[in-house]
């Protein structure tokens, strides 16, 4: 033992220890203080809750098409027609309480009939109401009674990195849950249907995942599943889910006329570049119009090929064809107002809505 503790004594010693390593653990709990907290919320340890509260609005589809191949017969005139039964699967979300179902187009195109199984057991054959082969989307009709339809979620708080749970029928195995995030939103361009805008998951979506719910941790719907992007035909962390919000107006046009009724503004826009004819464009963020249609609700208003488009009624167009995609939301005759960029300053141009052409 050193002198100095000796001349002390142990108590005096000891006490001088105890002391400092109080003033140690002070300066560590002070740096723990002014350290930033590092701890993240705790994620649900089940999302057990969610699924049960989903799990009654999401059924089975099972279909019977009947196809007829022409025989031919060398030694008569004319061909005979052969007939055999081709049998697909798939799924569905209940909407309403009166039996209003989502599902894809593909699912049931074609199909002679149409079987419906529910999570608690029950069966029904279902009535086609209609189909919107744009976006890949079909309307069928079932009359059970206690039917208990999805709750919706809200797509546009959804963010990249949100947990998910799809759930549907893959390959026939019956009703099954998978998780995963969020892993893009607004997907287009894959050439998949004429209108794309996609929410891109890594859960896992397989053949019978077809028109399935996309869901929230909380178990809202988010989207109906509609296709995976695979190589081998199998889940290769690429599905894509059409968004509840266009999903639930597709519904309603089809229960209401019959068919999908689109707004129509009249535009194409493009990626605005760094630089147009030389110009630095200074920050600016939006889409530059590339071509204003003869006749259009945008000629009415004003818009011109060159201008830059900022915003449509107050959202901004930085995210390009997302944005542009919103007018499908909407009707024909709803007021709309643009905010462009024109020879140096900002414009508002308004006008009302037309109904797309159908080609």
């Amino acid at each position: 033992m050193s002198k100095g503790l000796q001349g002390m004594g142990w108590p005096v010693a000891v006490g001088l220890m105890a002391a400092l390593l109080i003033i140690q653990t002070l300066h560590y709990r002070d740096l723990a203080k002014r350290s930033p907290a590092l701890a993240t919320p705790a994620a649900p340890v089940s999302y057990a809750d969610a699924v049960r509260r989903a799990t009654p609005a999401v059924v089975n589809i099972y279909t019977r098409t009947v196809v007829r191949d022409p025989l031919a017969m060398p030694f008569f005139q004319g061909r005979l027609l052969r007939e055999r039964i081709q049998r697909s699967l798939g799924s569905g979300v209940i909407m309403t309480a009166d039996g209003y179902i989502l599902t894809n187009n593909h699912v049931i195109r074609g199909a002679s009939e149409i079987l419906v199984l529910l999570a608690d057991g029950r069966e029904t054959m279902a009535r086609l109401i209609g189909s919107d082969p744009d976006t890949d989307l079909a309307v069928l009709d079932i009359d059970l009674p206690d039917l208990q339809p999805i709750t919706v979620g809200d797509v546009d708080t959804a963010e990249v990195g949100d947990v998910v749970l799809a759930i549907g029928n893959p390959y026939g195995f019956g009703q099954s849950v998978s998780q995963g995030i969020i892993s893009a939103t607004g997907r287009y361009g894959l050439q998949l249907n004429t209108y794309e805008n996609y929410i891109q998951t890594d859960a896992a979506i397989n053949p019978g995942n077809s028109g399935g719910a996309l869901l929230d941790a909380h178990g809202n719907l988010l989207g109906i599943n509609t296709a995976i992007y695979s190589r081998s035909g199998g889940s290769q962390g690429i599905g894509l889910a059409i968004p509840a919000d266009y999903a639930i107006k597709a519904l309603r046009d089809i229960v209401d006329h019959g068919q999908v009724v689109r707004g129509w503004l009249g535009v194409e826009v493009q990626p605005l570049p760094a630089r147009i004819n030389g110009t630095d464009q200074g920050g600016l963020t939006g889409m530059v119009v590339s071509d204003v249609e003869p006749g259009s609700p945008a000629q009415a208003a004003g818009l011109q090929p060159g201008d830059i488009l900022l915003a449509l009624n107050g959202t901004p167009t930085s995210q390009g064809r997302n944005a542009m995609y919103r007018i499908l939301l909407m009707a024909p005759g709803d007021a709309f107002t643009l905010t462009v960029w024109r020879n140096g300053s900002t414009q508002e141009l308004r006008g009302k809505l037309g109904q797309r052409p159908v080609h």
